[in-house]
């Protein structure tokens, strides 16, 4: 296959797993910067793409690694891969649905699938009722867009969350306020699931001090057998939002599991050290058996398909 990595670096570790991945499996492999490519609508011919101004060769199959500070055009750079029929390992409808902490949160919970208490809300007059809602402080405030952590906060005080609140609206940011775990103590587990699998798991347990147990915030992972609840709710998530890889990230409670956010381009580093598992060779060859069938195309229109009709129903959630 020829296969295009959308990355802003070939030496991001992520890239460089699922380059050598697929090159040990036999695949022609490019890494393209989305900033670098011209997307090329036209009323005659084909929708098409250009790198530095050449036009892309054909490709078989494109792995978005799309971070948050570039989403807007690099989804539309997988918006164009779609038009142009190849197939995309996770699309860009599902990935801009992960992006949107408060939109995920609907879609899981008209699934059925537990989260933590969550309120979005605009007004200051409407933060007081806002953290009865989540049980109270200490409460966790997010924007709805954000990743490794970075726009997740913990608040003490009402008078700090008012205070959080007021700033971030001021910025123009849009935030949630969600219930804070208290038995989690700092810790959390992430799940990798690819093609409706789970391929590894791990638990991340926050440093001292520090609420937040991404990896990136300092804090440590290590390798689990997830129970079956937790499988199920995961393997669940993700088919939610039809992300065909995903990173599930689940807080522990006395009643089971609680999905906190979904990444639709989940680290590598941390998850294959921890679990000790090739989770890039399991993504390629779970891109293999997509294209070898063709059912990224029934995945795809599944997908705009739902999208189309949640859309309608978005004033009823």
């Amino acid at each position: 296959m020829r296969i295009v990595i959308l990355s802003r670096s070939p030496s991001l570790y992520s890239t460089s797993r699922l380059t050598l991945a697929a090159r040990a499996r036999g695949h022609e492999v490019r890494v393209i910067d989305p900033l670098e490519v011209q997307i090329v609508v036209r009323s005659s011919g084909r929708p098409a793409l250009c790198v530095t101004g050449a036009a892309l060769s054909k490709v078989d199959l494109v792995i978005p690694r799309i971070g948050a500070s570039i989403s807007n055009y690099g989804l539309t750079v997988v918006r164009q891969f779609d038009l142009m029929g190849v197939p995309v390992l996770n699309g860009a409808v599902a990935i801009a649905r992960s992006r949107d902490k408060l939109r995920s949160l609907q879609l899981l919970t008209r699934k059925k699938i537990p989260v933590p208490t969550t309120v979005c809300a605009r007004s200051p007059g409407a933060v007081p009722d806002a953290l009865k809602l989540v049980g109270g402080c200490p409460a966790i405030v997010k924007l709805q867009q954000g990743s490794q952590g970075i726009g997740t906060m913990i608040a003490e005080t009402p008078q700090a969350v008012a205070s959080l609140l007021e700033t971030l609206w001021a910025m123009g940011q849009d935030i949630i306020l969600q219930q804070y775990i208290r038995e989690s103590k700092g810790r959390d587990v992430r799940a990798i699931v690819v093609g409706g699998r789970i391929v590894a798991a791990m638990r991340r347990t926050a440093k001292a001090g520090e609420f937040r147990s991404n990896l990136h915030r300092g804090g440590f992972g290590l390798g689990v057998d997830l129970k079956q609840p937790y499988r199920q709710t995961a393997i669940a998530a993700a088919k939610a939002m039809a992300l065909e890889v995903a990173g599930v990230d689940m807080v522990e409670t006395r009643t089971g599991p609680r999905v906190l956010e979904i990444n639709s381009s989940p680290g590598l580093e941390g998850i294959e050290r921890a679990s000790g598992v090739n989770v890039a060779t399991a993504i390629i060859e779970h891109a293999e058996k997509l294209v070898s069938r063709r059912s990224w195309r029934v995945c795809k229109d599944a997908v705009v398909d739902y999208e189309r009709s949640t859309t309608r129903l978005r004033g009823a959630i």
